[in-house]
């Protein structure tokens, strides 16, 4: 803030766009703390899988990112994934971050649906059962309700916890990179939901069996451990990329912490798929089909996509009250 007072020139720093509102203070902080409570839970699966298979750190550190080194303990690299994007998120609320509250929405939705599929396996008593002949299955069974309520929280306290957009704004907050991400988005959506057709109609997948087992834990059970499996990551996958890139074509300024956490989750799982393709020496031998050469053309396309998302919603820009753009990319004047 800039005033004139007596013939001196007074200069003022104005309040922080990237912070959040002292009246929201309290949601941000209940919000971060309910991430971070779930994050630890997941940790703590993580760090006693990994105990109890006696891996080493360089071998734990190998095995996230080269899928061929085995197991690294009780969890996967959604779930992996998804401890680290809890726990940043959750950092950056309790810091009181306006970028947090697109984030931790995306993640309360992610963990109320693995919590619900849970729930609705449940329903099965056949699957409840196993709950007693499994060592884990009351930690199985007290994580998801944690994160059942740590969803619940965040959605509660964060949804009506929305900022007022300020005068003027940056190059984002106009929308143009916003679009250049939903496009980006779209686009990995579409070729998500063409792999998934192929999958269910080659004749190696049963297509009710799979899609129940994404939203039923009794079709794909897993009492030992909090884990959502292949076909829910897939159509979770799928469902975001769509829902957020829809939002992010809209302009809507207040979706990029949601771009940021969603294409870092996907970017570090296109990456462990990068490297496994390495290591089996798939670059060259999937060239030699044409599904193999279109795999190879989508996992490049994620590489380059996700990469450009991060980068696109990381760039720094200035806030409402400087009237300029710093990003990346060229900066000129508003």
């Amino acid at each position: 803030m800039v005033t004139h007072d007596g013939g001196l020139l007074d200069v003022r720093p104005g309040a922080d766009p990237g912070r959040a509102a002292p009246e929201h203070s309290g949601a941000y902080l209940t919000a971060g703390l309910a991430l971070g409570l779930y994050a630890g839970a997941l940790i703590a699966w993580v760090v006693t899988g990994a105990l109890d298979a006696r891996v080493g750190p360089v071998d734990f550190a190998e095995g996230l990112f080269n899928p061929l080194t085995g197991p690294v303990g009780t969890l996967g690299p959604q779930e992996w994934a998804l401890a680290a994007a809890s726990a940043a998120v959750a950092g950056a609320a309790l810091a009181q971050r306006t970028l947090a509250r697109p984030a931790a929405l995306l993640l309360a939705c992610l963990i109320l649906a693995r919590s619900l599929r849970e729930g609705i396996g449940l329903l099965h008593p056949g699957y409840r059962s196993t709950y007693s002949f499994e060592p884990m299955g009351g930690w199985t069974l007290a994580t998801h309700v944690l994160g059942l309520l740590a969803g619940a929280v965040v959605l509660s306290v964060l949804l009506p916890a929305r900022a007022e957009p300020g005068p003027g704004g940056s190059s984002w907050g106009r929308g143009r990179l916003s679009r250049i991400c939903g496009v980006l988005f779209l686009l990995s959506g579409l070729f998500e939901a063409a792999w998934l057709v192929h999958q269910l109609t080659d004749g190696t997948t049963g297509t009710v069996s799979y899609l129940a087992s994404a939203v039923d834990a009794a079709v794909s059970p897993s009492p030992d451990a909090p884990l959502a499996g292949a076909a829910f990551a897939a159509v979770a996958a799928l469902v975001g990329w769509l829902v957020i890139g829809r939002l992010a074509l809209s302009g809507r300024r207040d979706v990029r912490g949601a771009l940021l956490v969603f294409a870092a989750v996907q970017l570090y799982l296109v990456i462990r798929t990068v490297v496994g393709y390495t290591v089996t020496g798939a670059f060259s031998a999937g060239t030699r089909t044409v599904e193999g050469t279109l795999d190879l053309a989508t996992t490049a396309y994620l590489l380059a996509a996700m990469t450009s998302v991060l980068v696109l919603t990381t760039g720094r820009t200035a806030g409402p009250c400087h009237g300029t753009t710093h990003s990346w990319a060229r900066t000129r004047p508003e």
